[in-house]
């Protein structure tokens, strides 16, 4: 009786059909990308650069410890209540402006802060020093960093809308699409020198 021999499997076409496959989920896939803070690092000064004297009072710090704990101008202080502290350090507009071209700017007429003598002259003075551990987590920074930039937003945003009856994001987000209209540059200009972003971060520290 004659053997009988088994068909064999064409395996070139799974091996296409693999392929694709491979192909369409390459193509479909999404990858996770690592969020983080978009900021422009400041140039190195020239060799003969005398760094100016900064008031005490203009400086609004920040600390974050290595156990994630806030503490603002030495006190605790939980992440939810940063943001009001830094909007009040920020327009509290208790002095004098910055010296421009040899001429003082004056006081801030559009701040609404409290005016205190023992906080922030101008916006244009505010700093804000944020310094974190080592061990300080990622995420607990970033949380700090999306509280002061909030700050700084609604501050520009309330101005924009009282100079020019739309907020500073709308301002903004019209001159992407539009680069070539100088009235909306002048605008943008204008609430970002009115409410400058000045956040500094400090060398993090090697808590025990």
């Amino acid at each position: 009786m004659a053997r009988r021999e088994n068909p064999e499997i064409n395996a070139g076409s799974m091996a296409d059909i693999a392929f694709l496959l491979l192909i369409f989920f390459l193509v479909t896939t999404t990858m996770n990308v690592d969020s983080g803070i978009s900021k422009k690092l400041s140039e190195k000064p020239p060799p003969d650069y005398v760094p100016p004297i900064i008031k005490e009072k203009n400086i609004f710090e920040v600390n974050i410890n290595r156990n994630n704990e806030l503490l603002v101008e030495d006190a605790r202080m939980e992440i939810s209540e940063l943001k009001e502290a830094a909007k009040a350090f920020i327009d509290n507009g208790g002095g004098e402006g910055k010296v421009e071209n040899g001429v003082a700017t004056g006081p801030c007429t559009y701040c609404k802060g409290e005016k205190s003598e023992s906080s922030s002259d101008h916006p244009n003075k505010a700093i804000i020093s944020v310094q974190s551990d080592r061990g300080t987590e990622y995420g607990t920074y970033l949380k700090v960093q999306n509280e002061l930039l909030r700050a700084y937003t609604e501050l520009r945003n309330r101005l924009s809308l009282e100079r020019y009856g739309t907020s500073f994001d709308e301002l903004e987000e019209a001159y992407k699409k539009d680069r070539t209209d100088e009235s909306l540059k002048k605008k943008v200009e204008d609430i970002k020198i009115a409410y400058p972003q000045i956040i500094s971060d400090a060398e993090p520290t090697s808590g025990n």
